[in-house]
């Protein structure tokens, strides 16, 4: 449960990223953090498991109990900017954001 708050506590230092992500349902797992997100790429499970032997997090994306990516290896500062790259994060973010929610550029 401590490394599940740990991991939550470094989510939470980029707030407004994170629940760009639709995040929810929040699920401290051995050694780690798994939550659901629905993303404008992704829309399925993530898990973040720390590995000790290495002192970094390992991270999973997981589709309709499948896992679709592992990165292994992250630094806890790279935490929110990876799973943002992969869940949330396209060439054109602005514009998909702005055509969702109706907002004139």
């Amino acid at each position: 449960m401590e490394m599940a708050n740990y991991i939550m506590n470094i989510l939470r230092s980029q707030l407004m990223v994170m629940w760009s992500w639709g995040f929810h349902n929040a699920v401290a797992i051995e050694n780690g953090l798994r939550f659901n997100v629905q993303g404008f790429k992704f829309k399925g499970t993530v898990e973040v498991v720390y590995n000790e032997g290495n002192d970094l997090f390992d991270i999973r994306f997981i589709k309709a109990s499948k896992v679709v990516k592992t990165v292994e290896g992250v630094f806890f500062d790279s935490l929110v900017e990876l799973i943002d790259d992969y869940v949330e994060k396209t060439a054109d973010y602005e514009h998909r954001v702005a055509a969702e929610y109706s907002i004139k550029m």
